[in-house]
């Protein structure tokens, strides 16, 4: 069965940093491509971050420069370092795994950013 479990999420001042982490199990992790989106209230899901299987990573604008994607492939895991947070990054951040036809998403996690 597969299992991908976000962790990380809180509650943070505008300007702090958080780091989120996506626990894998169930799959060859090591060949997917891992990515985080998000999704605020109201507004569509949307791409954050991706890290391919080779280790080339994109990024939203949003988030260019102040979000770092991660893997670790020994331990099964993805991260998502955030920092300089603003107000409008609170949203829900989910974690996919996806290779060719599959993809896999975590459950969320709530990342909210208020003074």
């Amino acid at each position: 069965q597969v299992q991908l479990v976000e962790s990380g999420g809180g509650l943070v001042q505008p300007g702090g940093s958080l780091r989120l982490s996506c626990a894998a199990s169930g799959i060859s992790f090591n060949i997917y491509e891992m990515g985080w989106y998000r999704q605020a209230p109201g507004k569509q899901r949307e791409l954050v971050a991706r890290v391919t299987s080779a280790g080339t990573v994109n990024y939203a604008d949003s988030v260019k420069g102040r979000f770092v994607i991660s893997r670790d492939n020994a331990r099964t895991t993805g991260y998502l370092q955030m920092n300089s947070l603003k107000v409008e990054d609170t949203a829900v951040y989910y974690c996919k795994a996806s290779r060719l036809v599959w993809s896999y998403w975590g459950q969320g996690t709530q990342v909210t950013v208020s003074s």
